[in-house]
């Protein structure tokens, strides 16, 4: 039986549990050194909560805020995943750590070393259960299964990630026909679209016409294998198989889309590193960065009056799938030594002033129902693109995670193997066989070393 809230500050996990996270952290080495001071579990004011996030996730003037309105002091501390690990190994870690919920919470949940937060939830004042958007379920774990069973996290907020930004302007220019705001496109029209979009001069590609990359590709691939129909995962969630049907399909039409070369990818990748600047300077037609990127493109009103949010593309004869591939929060340790203060932390961070600056600027959908108002929608792009949103909340669903590896160690392996498909020196079949061999021995040591 797991410990319920509170219980057991301090407990490290055993040899096989540290095996099993050492092994999912690249560069994990030595352990001496890594731990840092965190809280006692003072009672009373004054508590000091450390809480291990990127930077930007919690801004210095909140720090400042928390400790005037909560009289918790909290200590940021930047996330790396190799410093985490060590300092779960030695029972000594954060009080908050952040996670993206799509892949990492079964991660850590079968590994034991979450909190279970049901109980905290139950006595809430803050965080009603009812209040709760379904994306949350994929910070739920049952043992088996991700979205369903105990709550270990939160999602601070979230987009579905399969969506598409795209520049009308381009689309124009090219002659291409604009996508339809609520009915999906096929991920073969997309592709076709973004052929007819790219442009390039002397041999160089100017404007990519299209940029389908995820957040991951592990969960991309799992994603739109769903799509397909099927599932890239067994039932036990410990061998995936490119070979079946579905998964075939995707990874063909992922490898399709980095030959044609249409937009950033291993064989080409953008040397702005990610899609924002580079769709803001206009040399990107389309890009698959969900309603998040939002955000950012209305800080800028002329792209924004030419921006548009379409839906999730969808196989010919598959399902409609618009999952979220990340569904970034918090999670909380379950050594955690000052866990009621952290809660309180976990509580303002997710429900109060810091939850309601991030929905009122449009960078990601609340998720909490009661701050989807906060939304902006007041000038036409924004009422334009929170229609398509709101229009494709109905499609959500749960893609499953493997519990046995991270998504990152995945694709480590994939970005070895994959280019050799990508340049078309090997076929898809022999990528799908090779990408089987090499995960499904890190699946199977994942999962002797989970028990």
């Amino acid at each position: 039986m797991r410990p319920q809230a509170g219980a057991r500050p301090g407990a490290s996990p055993s040899r096989r549990r540290f095996l099993a996270l050492s092994a999912g952290a690249a560069g994990a080495t030595a352990l001496s050194g890594c731990a840092l001071q965190v809280s006692t579990g003072v009672g009373g004011s004054g508590e000091t909560v450390t809480v291990m996030v990127n930077s930007g996730d919690i801004l210095p003037e909140q720090v400042r805020q928390a400790k005037k309105d909560l009289g918790i002091k909290i200590v940021l501390v930047k996330y790396d995943i190799t410093k985490l690990i060590a300092m779960l190994t030695s029972g000594n870690p954060p009080d908050l750590v952040r996670g993206v919920g799509a892949v990492d919470l079964p991660y850590f949940a079968a590994r034991d070393v979450a909190e279970e937060l049901d109980p905290y939830f139950a006595r809430s004042d803050v965080l009603a259960l009812d209040d709760l958007d379904p994306v949350n379920d994929l910070w739920r774990y049952d043992g088996r299964t991700q979205g369903r069973g105990p709550r270990y996290g939160m999602a601070k907020d979230f987009s579905q990630d399969s969506m598409y930004w795209y520049n009308t302007s381009a689309f124009d220019r090219a002659g291409v026909d604009r996508p339809p705001e609520t009915d999906p496109v096929t991920y073969e029209e997309w592709l076709d679209a973004a052929r007819r979009l790219v442009r390039r001069k002397n041999g160089q590609t100017t404007v990519f016409g299209g940029s389908y990359g995820g957040l991951t590709r592990a969960g991309l691939l799992a994603t739109m294998t769903a799509s397909a129909g099927g599932r890239l995962f067994d039932d036990g969630f410990s061998r995936v198989d490119f070979t079946t049907p579905e998964a075939r399909k995707a990874l063909a039409w992922y490898i399709d889309y980095c030959r044609a070369k249409v937009g950033p990818s291993l064989v080409q990748p953008d040397p702005n590193g990610w899609d924002g600047p580079t769709y803001q300077a206009g040399r990107l037609a389309m890009s698959n960065s969900g309603y998040w990127m939002g955000g950012m493109i209305g800080t800028d009103p002329k792209l924004a009056r030419v921006s548009r949010l379409a839906p999730a593309p969808m196989f010919a004869g598959g399902e409609r799938i618009s999952a979220c591939q990340g569904g970034t929060g918090v999670w909380m340790p379950r050594a955690a030594r000052n866990k009621d203060a952290a809660w309180r932390v976990f509580e303002w961070f997710f429900g109060e002033e810091p939850a309601k600056a991030r929905a009122s600027g449009g960078w990601g959908i609340p998720s909490l129902r009661s701050l989807r108002p906060l939304m902006p929608a007041k000038e036409e792009y924004q009422k334009r693109a929170l229609e398509v949103q709101e229009n494709e909340l109905r499609h959500f669903s749960v893609v499953s995670f493997t519990p046995y590896t991270r998504a990152d160690a995945i694709d480590a392996l994939f970005n070895q193997i994959a280019p050799a498909a990508m340049n078309g020196q090997i076929s898809v079949d022999t990528l799908a066989g090779r990408l089987n061999s090499a995960i499904n021995e890190q699946l199977k040591r994942g999962k002797e070393q989970v028990g």
